[in-house]
């Protein structure tokens, strides 16, 4: 491998002391707690295993795949593409403007809507439809008004848009009043009902700390049908609302990193590493969790799952 290589012969002149170029990355950081925990495991791997230098700079979507269009160097990477939803910024850069590289190592980002698995069980609820039974819709009525409550997001999410649509166009709306509220609200009543032994559902995604802070399962939805998912954000329409139809579960998310094509001439070991670069949804869940649930440092768990994890690690240095 030529990473193996480049590393051999770096330890080589370093011990004969000749000058060697520092192996350097700026990794930008967004700011959901998926994106910080993976940015961290990298930056652990350069300082730890390659001996590089690390600096992290946060910043959104946009302003992290211009900096590495650049190719200066005030930000080499994005730790976590999300994609089809961030398409507009892949073609615009990695098959327009052909200045970022894009991972081939994807994990998968899954989204639906959860319950408790033993309010599931209880219930014996397994899909989506299962919500718009009346047992189970009495069972999640908390205010008395006769419907159960459903949260679908947090305000301004684009994805509570989309979960709006679907409560409609699933034929849920006669027994599900829809949510929308901080997820701070939503995780608290997860906890609250699991304790009061109460029904509740809500829009989940993985990877997310809920995993690994409580037991849930994700219902069955229709498959993924693009006729069948049309769908209108408010910011393209006003009317977004009747314009949209979805009624089908959504595509599964290719998730990845990417970087600058100009890292591989100023650190080609980096560059390679990250060519190499790969996590599970399990993984990002688990790391996520300890960061958000357990309030640890960022920079800490990253440490802790390198060393945890060091045969992996071993293989993404082709060592």
């Amino acid at each position: 491998m030529k990473l193996k290589k480049y590393l051999i012969s770096a330890a080589l002149v370093s011990a004969l002391g000749a000058p060697l170029a520092a192996e350097e990355v700026k990794i930008g950081v967004p700011t959901w707690t998926g994106a910080q925990a993976i940015a961290h495991v990298l930056g652990e791997i350069v300082t730890t295993r390659i001996g590089g230098t690390v600096e992290y700079v946060p910043g959104n979507n946009a302003t992290i795949f211009q900096a590495m269009d650049q190719g200066k160097g005030d930000i080499d990477v994005h730790p976590d593409v999300w994609l089809p939803n961030q398409e507009a910024f892949t073609k615009q850069y990695v098959d327009g403007a052909g200045t970022v590289t894009l991972s081939s190592n994807p994990y998968q980002g899954n989204q639906g809507f959860c319950v408790s698995k033993d309010f599931a069980a209880e219930m014996n609820i397994t899909d989506i439809a299962d919500l718009g039974r009346p047992d189970v819709a009495a069972a999640m009525d908390s205010d008395g008004n006769g419907k159960g409550e459903m949260w679908i997001g947090a305000p301004g999410w684009a994805s509570a848009n989309v979960n709006e649509v679907k409560v409609r166009d699933y034929g849920l709306l006669d027994f599900i009043d829809p949510i929308r509220a901080e997820e701070a609200v939503k995780t608290a009543r997860i906890k609250d009902s699991i304790a009061k032994n109460e029904g509740y559902a809500f829009y989940c995604y993985e990877p997310h700390a809920v995993w690994y802070m409580f037991d849930v399962v994700m219902l069955t939805e229709p498959t993924y049908d693009p006729e069948k998912y049309v769908m209108v954000q408010p910011s393209d329409d006003p009317d977004w609302y009747n314009k949209s139809m979805v009624a089908s579960k959504d595509a599964l998310k290719e998730v990845q990193i990417a970087w600058s094509n100009s890292l591989g001439d100023r650190s080609p070991a980096i560059a390679e590493f990250f060519a190499n670069f790969s996590l599970t949804a399990d993984d990002v869940s688990s790391l996520a969790f300890e960061i958000s649930a357990n309030g640890r440092d960022a920079e800490e768990v990253a440490a802790e799952w390198v060393n945890a994890n060091s045969d992996r690690v071993d293989s993404m240095l082709g060592l």
